[in-house]
């Protein structure tokens, strides 16, 4: 069942549901913007000279924009009324400008004391998976929504 603004009631997902894919574009205006905005004035997120010499091709996003990124794609596919209660993510690839990321992701567990959902998540570019990770969400009984 594909939602717009309905959050996605507990006693509609499955485990092994698959979530939506979910491309985004890697600019080099998001990757910068996004680290300004979290405070990481790392020059490797903007300096493109500064990160070559330190041994990438370009500038990478970071970190918090990955886990931003993660976030908006489970709080979109939940809904938002869904509470998220975590997310634990590891980096792999780079995101470097002019790739696009796709992130994936699947039901792995529900637990019915507290209607909690655990998806694994996966987002891939050119260069392959740039973040694996879960996060839980905590989603509304049918008859709340």
């Amino acid at each position: 069942m594909t939602r717009t603004h309905d959050t996605r009631a507990y006693d509609e997902v499955a485990v092994g549901d698959a979530l939506p894919e979910l491309p985004i574009p890697l600019t080099r205006t998001l990757i910068v913007a996004t680290a300004i905005a979290s405070r990481d004035y790392q020059d490797v997120h903007h300096d493109p000279g500064l990160a070559v010499e330190r041994g990438s091709r370009d500038i990478f996003m970071n970190i918090l924009t990955t886990n931003g990124l993660v976030d908006r794609y489970v709080t979109e596919w939940a809904g938002p009324a869904a509470v998220v209660k975590a997310i634990k993510i590891r980096l792999g690839v780079p995101n470097h400008p002019g790739d696009t990321m796709v992130l994936t992701g699947t039901v792995t567990a529900k637990h019915d004391e507290d209607n909690r959902v655990e998806i694994a998540v996966r987002g891939m570019n050119g260069l392959g998976a740039h973040v694996t990770g879960t996060a839980v969400v905590r989603l509304p009984s049918k008859d709340a929504t």
